[in-house]
């Protein structure tokens, strides 16, 4: 027979969660959403109890391309002159920066991540679909689409580009080739999120949205995937997805999901397994 040690209770008062999630009803992103729909209880640990944890040297990669091609694009919207190599002290100096408040799960490979970090930037400046004198509509803006009238919170975000025209477009990073098709269902929340929020400032639908994904191969390389502005039924699954948000809130849901994929990466696997 196996012993089982009885999980740990919440140190937390329950004033504590009840205001918490209040304030999580108040508004609502595109990363609460994705976390929501892949496992409740991770949403719980990390936006409820706050807990915090390492951050996973995947995670720390594509924060600093993101930084990389932020101070791009912010150049090219500034009518500012580009110059990879110049990006090469500001990538340094930020890689140990970042670090300074934060721990990462390097597991004896910080070198070569931060090689391959620099590859896939020096990829994708190689291979972009985007001309260098392309002026874009914006760059890494913080947006947001009051939502009341349709019974749903505020929905918050920020978006990493819009190009010129009006393309929405979303800067990933990936350990393996991603199909266009799943890489659209796969991403359709945030995508959507993004469609509401541009159509929230603007005053008007964007005219496409695409994902770039910088793809950590020994050979790195890009893939953009590119799909036509949201259809009425995208924004309606939107909707019911912040429905079920709300309503799981209301509820405190917290249900796990085991995925041999999501859990196999979880910061929280350990909380999961105590978990009552």
């Amino acid at each position: 027979m196996i012993a089982v040690a009885p999980p740990p209770q919440s140190t937390r008062p329950e004033p504590l969660i009840g205001s918490r999630i209040s304030e999580l009803k108040k508004t609502v992103s595109a990363s609460r959403l994705n976390c929501w729909q892949t496992c409740r209880l991770k949403f719980y640990f990390r936006y409820v109890l706050k807990i915090k944890r390492a951050q996973s040297a995947a995670l720390f990669v594509g924060s600093m391309v993101h930084l990389i091609l932020q101070t791009w694009n912010l150049a090219r919207w500034r009518n500012l002159p580009f110059d990879l190599p110049s990006l090469k002290p500001k990538f340094e100096a930020n890689w140990v920066e970042k670090q300074k408040d934060q721990t990462i799960r390097w597991e004896n490979e910080e070198k070569e991540q931060k090689k391959t970090s620099w590859s896939l930037l020096e990829t994708y400046f190689r291979q972009t679909p985007i001309p260098v004198n392309e002026r874009p509509q914006a760059v890494e803006v913080s947006v947001e689409a009051d939502l009341a009238e349709h019974g749903l919170p505020t929905l918050i975000g920020v978006i990493d580009l819009v190009r010129a025209g009006g393309r929405v477009v979303d800067f990933k990073t990936s350990g393996q080739t991603p199909n266009a098709e799943r890489a659209v269902h796969l991403n359709e929340t945030q995508l959507s999120s993004y469609a509401v929020l541009y159509r929230a400032a603007v005053g008007k639908p964007e005219s496409g949205l695409e994902l770039h994904h910088l793809v950590k191969l020994k050979s790195p390389k890009l893939v953009v995937t590119s799909t036509e502005p949201m259809k009425p039924y995208q924004q309606t699954r939107l909707f019911r997805i912040m429905e079920s948000y709300l309503n799981g809130l209301d509820r405190q849901d917290w249900i796990p999901s085991p995925s041999p994929m999501a859990c196999a990466c979880c910061e929280y696997f350990n909380e999961c397994r105590r978990w009552s």
